[in-house]
């Protein structure tokens, strides 16, 4: 309860605060657009405060797609207001820093009043990321972009020159609210006829049954040589904090490892399978998720993918998490070529131009979106195909990636 008050009493300092902008701003407008104005600033905090009252209320029930959608737009018009409140703290401190000025000058004069461009443009700066997150949620979600990667090694069997590999990543499916985006997508992965494809990790937010629906989709997606997959955190349902009875859990996940079955994926756990063509060999190996943070598990046994596996003379990891690649792989098995990874997301937002590549992400991941190299190794981190919490991407859009292996 003490929680809860202290929550609504944030929200309300908040708005009161960027309150003082709204009226600066609009002091020399009609009165009548004055009212709707204000109407809507305290409507839209009403309606924050409701939503988060019913969100405690009916806290464990999963959210339908409108409560997701409204959850998410209060957040990005509260994450919008905090921008609106650092130009306000600017103006403050200049309008104290009069005062101090006044006074040791000896001038009792003082105006008051606020400066109009700073509220002005806290404002509209302010409404650079609201439009951005908007947007996000209404076209980025679902705005699926191939990537293609050329990468070539020395130790590549002639026979895999110019090998098609194909990875996707984070599906999430408990967070689609129809099957067509995944169809759309499935379409887009068919066409690129890649020899494998990958899948690594975090098929389902938390359940099982969140993959059910979209099963005939995803069992759609072919590859010549098959499609490979291991699971990430997500899948174990480690985040689910009630369960019916003590095995539900356990049975959790072993109906959704029975689902890449059904799909006629090729689920890796902790194990591998050697690809030949022409009489050569590469190797695919898979590990359960492995996280080098504190609070992710390591349910990954590299040294069991690995095993049967030191001869062949090119290998590639699918390994869920990025922060295996420097916690582990690196250390101890120099020999892996190629690690595929998901996890980040690149946190579906951030700046994602030419010559310019930004997430809040990469605070906490030292590998988090995109091709990485250290000596003979490489990683690269899939930024995914789904979404999670925010119903968007912003930046970081939905990817499908194709590496074409190519020989030294």
């Amino acid at each position: 309860m003490l929680t809860f008050a202290i929550v609504i009493l944030l929200l309300f300092l908040v708005d009161l605060y960027v309150f003082q902008a709204i009226k600066t701003v609009a002091q020399n407008v009609a009165p009548s657009t004055q009212k709707i104005i204000y109407f809507v600033h305290w409507a839209i905090f009403a309606i924050t405060a409701g939503t988060f009252m019913l969100a405690s209320a009916t806290r464990g029930t999963p959210p339908d797609t409108f409560k997701t959608y409204l959850a998410s737009t209060l957040f990005i018009i509260f994450a919008s207001k905090l921008v609106v409140v650092v130009f306000l703290m600017m103006d403050d401190a200049l309008r104290l820093g009069k005062i101090v000025l006044n006074s040791a000058n000896g001038n009792e004069s003082f105006d008051p009043s606020r400066h109009k461009f700073l509220n002005q443009m806290g404002l509209l700066v302010a409404a650079v990321p609201f439009s951005a997150f908007i947007y996000g949620m209404v076209k980025g979600a679902y705005d699926y972009r191939v990537k293609r990667v050329t990468l070539r090694f020395t130790n590549l069997p002639a026979a895999f020159d110019g090998y098609k590999v194909l990875q996707i990543s984070d599906l999430h499916t408990g967070s689609f609210t129809s099957t067509e985006p995944l169809k759309e997508a499935v379409k887009i992965i068919n066409k690129q006829e890649a020899d494998l494809v990958f899948f690594t990790g975090d098929l389902v937010n938390n359940l099982a049954t969140e993959v059910q629906p979209h099963i005939p989709t995803l069992k759609e997606i072919r590859a010549k040589g098959g499609v490979f997959s291991v699971l990430g955190n997500h899948d174990y349902a480690d985040y689910v904090r009630e369960w019916p009875h003590p095995g539900a859990k356990a049975e959790n996940l072993q109906a959704l490892i029975e689902s890449h079955g059904k799909m006629g994926w090729q689920l890796l756990m902790n194990e591998n399978r050697v690809i030949e063509k022409d009489g050569e060999q590469i190797a695919v190996l898979g590990v359960e998720n492995w996280g080098n943070r504190a609070g992710f598990p390591k349910y990954g046994r590299l040294e069991e993918a690995y095993q049967g596996t030191e001869k062949i003379p090119f290998k590639m990891l699918l390994s869920h998490d990025p922060s295996h690649w420097d916690g582990e792989i690196n250390q101890k098995y120099s020999d892996i070529d190629l690690t595929f990874s998901g996890h980040t997301h690149g946190m579906q937002f951030g700046v994602n131009v030419p010559g310019l590549k930004w997430s809040p992400v990469q605070y906490v991941y030292e590998q988090w979106a995109g091709l990485y190299r250290k000596g003979a190794q490489h990683l690269y981190v899939n930024t995914g195909l789904g979404f999670i919490g925010y119903p968007g991407r912003v930046g970081f859009l939905p990817e499908i990636t194709v590496f074409e292996l190519k020989k030294a």
